[in-house]
């Protein structure tokens, strides 16, 4: 997150990141189960699983740095008192990022739990 947290383009960039990462996760499970596909054994202890909660992780930690960063911004802005717009655009920005991050980490909890090619 290079530009200010009270740029308008973090109203939905949260968003954007997680239907991004909904998209790269179930193509790239596609993907995975057609060219190496793990054994019917393993169950969740698969390469492909590991990645899924690796990445999922990692998603879902920088989506929620940008929360924090954006819930920062708005106290900032207060102090600022003619700033009310940056108030409001980072107030929401925070709460679409958190939306974001959970859902983003919900999406790897089946890595945990279910094999992946069946």
């Amino acid at each position: 997150m290079k530009s200010s947290p009270v740029h308008p383009v973090h109203l939905f960039l949260g968003l954007a990141i997680w239907a991004a990462w909904f998209v790269v996760l179930y193509g790239g499970l596609s993907v995975g189960c057609t060219i190496a596909p793990p054994d019917s054994e393993e169950q969740a202890g698969t390469w492909i699983n590991g990645a899924i909660v690796v990445v999922a992780s990692l998603v879902g930690g920088y989506l929620l740095w940008c929360a924090y960063r954006c819930a920062q911004a708005s106290s900032q802005a207060k102090l600022q008192r003619d700033n009310r717009l940056g108030v409001f655009i980072s107030k929401t920005a925070a709460a679409v990022y958190l939306v974001s991050s959970i859902a983003s980490l919900a999406l790897g909890v089946p890595g945990v739990l279910l094999p992946p090619c069946v």
